[in-house]
């Protein structure tokens, strides 16, 4: 287990949330001091989260989350972990790493590249990146702050609850999110699929890329 300095909670603040589809729930944003890589995280707490709530580490995504882009899933998989957790009792960390870490311009690049036929792994090594350069640091110093230590983890990704363990959190059960595709991100969920494992029905996927 990774030994990792302690943050502490700056502020908390109660906002309503409201979503395109008309769906509304409240939520309160809490913000942090020393956090290890310096950006402006956040959670958001729903519900009334009990001793083993759920959570989702929710990297930003300016495209899919604010534009609605059609090229990955995340708008989507925001919207849907927003009422589940709040179902439940929880916290969505709303972590700064927007294209898996690399940034808004080089994922616009990347983008090029997969318009070009690479995949959106082999896109980021093309530009000198590393495939995923996300680090789960903060988000374990996060929920320390607020008293989670164990958890459910709201993910098809397998490298965020490996993260999560390796820095002390108990990560009891990785609760899957739905499948959400379009005719323009078929390729990039296969992608996830096949490089980082990601559980996603890669039967469904193959019939939605050749139908």
């Amino acid at each position: 287990m990774t030994d990792i300095p302690a943050a502490t909670q700056r502020s908390r603040v109660r906002v309503p949330l409201r979503f395109g589809d008309g769906y509304r729930v409240d939520s309160e944003l809490v913000t942090f001091h020393g956090l290890v890589d310096g950006q402006e995280h956040l959670a958001v707490v729903l519900g009334e989260p009990g001793p083993d709530p759920l959570v989702r580490l929710h990297s930003e995504c300016l495209t899919g989350d604010v534009f609605g882009s059609a090229r990955c899933d995340c708008g989507p998989q925001l919207r849907e972990a927003v009422e589940r957790i709040a179902e439940r009792g929880g916290v969505l960390l709303y972590l700064r790493q927007e294209g898996r870490g690399i940034g808004l311009y080089n994922k616009l690049d990347a983008y090029a590249l997969q318009d070009q036929g690479l995949d959106t792994y082999a896109a980021n090594t093309a530009l000198g990146l590393p495939e995923d350069d996300r680090d789960y640091t903060a988000a374990a110093q996060m929920l320390k702050a607020l008293g989670i230590e164990s958890l459910d983890l709201l993910s098809n990704n397998p490298d965020k609850a490996g993260q999560l363990r390796d820095l002390g959190i108990d990560v009891r059960d990785r609760v899957p999110t739905g499948v959400f595709t379009t005719a323009h991100n078929v390729r990039y969920l296969r992608a996830k699929v096949l490089q980082t494992q990601h559980t996603l029905p890669l039967g469904e996927l193959t019939e939605l890329s050749v139908g």
